[in-house]
């Protein structure tokens, strides 16, 4: 989805941000979350939440599949915690790092329909689903 969302969008790779405004801006973490994010998550019955959610998921995910714990630290971008993390290599070794990736996987299922991602726009105002969706 990142590569097709690049391939429509060639002025992202001109500057060091992926995602900006039209003002070529960086988005801010707020609009993001009112715009976007929270009216989902009102749509499913999910309480609010923060992009911190994302990071809590992504880890608890790693640590369930056995993922080791310096590889997980360096993911999330974590100094390490002791001299024996520096001694560790793995961070180094691309051909593990991406079969471990294949074997750990995302975590959820992407969408199979293509989402369209446009400029920023005004607020998406979303009416409250009827029925109680689950959500994992």
């Amino acid at each position: 989805m990142l590569k097709d969302y690049l391939d429509n969008h060639q002025e992202a790779l001109k500057s060091d941000l992926i995602f900006q405004s039209r003002s070529g801006k960086p988005l801010h973490q707020s609009n993001i979350l009112r715009r976007t994010l929270h009216p989902i998550l009102e749509k499913f019955n999910v309480p609010k939440c923060g992009c911190h959610a994302f990071r809590r998921f992504r880890i608890t995910h790693l640590r369930k599949n056995g993922v080791p714990e310096d590889l997980i630290s360096y993911w999330a971008g974590h100094a390490g915690k002791s001299v024996t993390d520096a001694y560790s290599k793995l961070k180094l070794d691309l051909e593990f790092r991406k079969e471990l990736t294949q074997r750990v996987g995302l975590g959820f299922a992407l969408p199979s329909k293509k989402t369209v991602v446009g400029p920023n726009g005004p607020k998406i105002k979303t009416e409250p689903v009827p029925e109680t969706a689950a959500c994992a």
